[in-house]
C-alpha cells in the first residue's frame, strides 16, 4: 500500500467539515480502508480523509480548497471499479459522491432523465417501473447497487448497447465542476434549453468522458431513456463450436433484429451452478451460450423477428457443429431456476462478486466483432493454459459495428502468489486481444503504461495539454492516463 499524502492538519479537516457538514468528514480507519482498494489485483492505496458530499454546491469550495493546498482529490461512487480507477494512488481526499443520489427529472415525452452521480441501476429500475412504465433503460452487468453515471462516464455497456451503443452515447448533457471550482454545463444545457440532445453545440462533454475523473467532477447528467415495447422475448442458443457460434452472432447482429446479443463461454454457466473454478468441459456440453433479446409493440413484427433469428440459426447448424435452441428464458427457468439471474436486469451475479476469494478482475476490450471467431478461442486457450477458467463474455454493440471481448477471472485476494499470477495473465491476455484489434476500456494505468509507445504522440500531447489547462494544480485523480 503506497504512502498517502498527508491531509491530517486540523485546520484543513475543519475547513472540509464546514463545507460538507458535521459528520461528513472522516479519518476513521474503516472508512479509509473501504476506499483503499476495489475488487481487482491493483495495489491498494489509502486516502488521508473521506468527504461525503450530499449537495452539488459543496463540490466547488472543496475543489478550490484542495487546489490551494495542493491536495489530491479522487472522486468515488460505488468504490467497486474493476480497473483500479478509483483507488487514491496519491492519498489525499476521497470525494464520496454516493449520497448525491436523486433522480431529478424524467421527461417521458422527450425520453430523457436527469440524475445525480450516486443514482444506482436498481434505483432507476424501481423508479421507472413505478412511475414511468412506458419507459425502459439499459442496465449494466455490474451489481444493482453500483452507479449509472460512473458507467456513462467510463463508456461502459448495457443490455441495450446493441441498439444504442456504449453508455457515453446515452448522455445528452452534463453539469461539471472543474478542479478550479468553476462550474460548466454542456449540450443543450449550455444554451439554457431542455437536455433532449447534445448538439449542435461543441461537444465539451468529451472533456469528462473516459477521463477517469482527471478533469473534474460531474455533479448532474441528462441521460436518454427508451420506449418500453409491450412484447419482449429473451431466449438462448447453445453452440458446440465457438468459432461457428460467433459467426452466427455476427450474422444476427447485422440483421438489425435484436436489442441485445451476447455470447458467454461455458465456464460462466458452470460458475452459475456453483462450480468455483471450472477448467474442464465435456465435449457434449455447449461451448458458448448465446443470449438473444428482441422486442416490439406489434404482434406480427414480434413474431417475424423470432422467425428471422431462427432462419439465421438454421444456416449455421451442421451435424458436426450443432446449434441448439432457441430456448426461452421461461422454459429455461422451468428446467433450472438458477437461470433466474438472466431473466431480467439489473442483476447481481453473486458467483462473481460474492465468492470466498473476493477477487474479480477482467481485461474488457472493445474491437471488431469480425475477429471474434479467432479471438475468443485464442483467449480461452491462453486462460486454460495458465490454469484459469476460460470465462469470456462478448456483446455486440451499436448494430454490431464493434463489440465487447471481456476475459473474466476470479481469484483469491488474500493469496499474494495468485495475485501475481493474475497480473501476469492479464498482461498476456491484453497483448493477445490487442493483436486482434481490441482496446481495453475502463482502462487501468498498467494498460496505459504497457501500450503507451503505440499511442499517437499527437494524441498524448493534446491530452496532456487539456489536462493541464483544466487542472493546473494536478489535483484530480493523479496517476491516470499519461498524467
Amino acid at each position: 500500500m503506497s504512502a498517502p499524502v498527508a491531509v491530517t492538519r486540523g485546520d484543513l479537516l475543519r475547513a472540509l467539515e464546514r463545507i460538507a457538514g458535521p459528520g461528513a468528514v472522516s479519518v476513521a480507519e474503516g472508512d479509509l480502508l473501504r476506499f483503499s482498494s476495489d475488487y481487482t489485483e491493483n495495489p491498494a492505496s489509502r486516502p488521508a480523509v473521506v468527504v461525503r458530499v450530499t449537495l452539488a454546491d459543496q463540490v466547488p469550495p472543496i475543489l478550490r480548497l484542495a487546489q490551494a493546498e495542493g491536495t489530491p482529490v479522487t472522486p468515488v461512487l460505488a468504490a467497486s471499479n474493476v480497473g483500479g480507477l478509483c483507488i487514491p494512488t496519491s492519498g489525499g481526499i476521497v470525494l464520496d459522491l454516493s449520497p448525491m443520489n436523486r433522480i431529478l427529472e424524467v421527461n417521458e415525452a422527450d425520453r430523457f432523465m436527469v440524475i445525480e452521480p450516486g443514482v444506482t441501476w436498481q434505483q432507476v429500475r424501481d423508479y421507472l417501473d413505478a412511475r414511468h412504465p412506458g419507459l425502459r433503460f439499459g442496465y449494466s452487468l455490474s451489481p444493482p447497487d453500483t452507479t449509472v453515471l460512473g458507467n456513462c462516464l467510463l463508456d461502459g455497456l448495457t443490455n441495450l448497447s446493441l441498439r444504442w451503443g456504449s453508455m457515453s452515447d446515452w448522455l445528452t448533457a452534463l453539469e461539471a465542476v472543474l478542479p478550479t471550482g468553476e462550474r460548466v454545463r454542456t449540450g443543450a444545457w449550455a444554451w439554457s434549453q431542455p437536455p433532449a440532445c447534445r448538439g449542435p453545440v461543441p461537444g465539451l462533454e468529451g472533456l469528462f468522458i473516459n477521463w477517469q475523473g482527471a478533469t473534474g467532477v460531474v455533479v448532474k447528467a441528462a441521460v436518454a431513456v427508451q420506449h418500453n415495447p409491450a412484447l419482449r422475448e429473451r431466449c438462448f442458443y447453445f453452440g458446440r463450436s465457438a468459432a461457428q457460434t460467433f459467426r452466427f452472432i455476427n450474422a444476427v447482429a447485422r440483421a438489425d433484429l435484436c436489442d441485445d446479443l451476447a455470447g458467454l463461454t461455458w465456464p460462466l454457466g458452470k460458475m452459475l451452478f456453483g462450480e468455483a473454478r471450472p477448467t474442464w468441459r465435456d465435449p457434449a456440453e455447449p461451448a458458448v451460450m448465446v443470449f438473444v433479446d428482441y422486442s416490439s409493440d406489434d404482434d406480427e413484427v414480434f413474431a417475424a423477428k423470432g422467425r428471422a433469428v431462427e432462419r439465421i440459426a438454421r444456416r449455421f447448424r451442421t451435424a458436426d457443429e450443432p446449434l441448439e435452441g432457441p430456448v426461452s428464458i421461461t422454459n429455461l427457468l422451468a428446467l433450472e431456476p438458477r437461470f433466474i439471474k438472466f431473466a431480467d436486469w439489473p442483476m447481481r451475479l453473486d458467483f462473481m462478486v460474492d465468492h470466498p476469494g473476493g477477487g474479480l478482475t477482467w481485461v474488457g476490450t472493445y474491437g471488431p466483432t469480425s475477429r471474434w471467431p479467432e479471438a475468443v478461442p485464442a483467449c480461452s486457450e491462453l486462460m486454460s493454459a495458465r490454469g484459469f477458467p476460460p470465462a469470456v463474455v462478448t456483446r455486440a454493440m451499436r448494430g454490431g459495428h464493434f463489440g465487447v471481448l471481456r476475459m473474466v477471472t476470479l481469484f483469491n485476494k488474500r493469496d499474494p502468489a495468485e495475485i501475481d499470477r493474475v497480473r501476469t495473465l492479464n498482461a498476456e491476455i491484453a497483448d493477445l486481444a490487442w493483436s486482434f484489434g481490441f482496446i481495453p476500456y475502463k482502462t487501468p494505468r498498467w494498460v496505459v503504461d504497457r501500450y503507451r509507445h503505440r499511442v499517437d504522440p499527437g494524441f498524448a500531447a493534446l491530452a496532456e495539454r487539456v489536462k493541464r489547462a483544466l487542472d493546473p494544480a494536478g489535483i484530480m485523480n493523479p496517476g491516470r492516463w499519461f498524467f
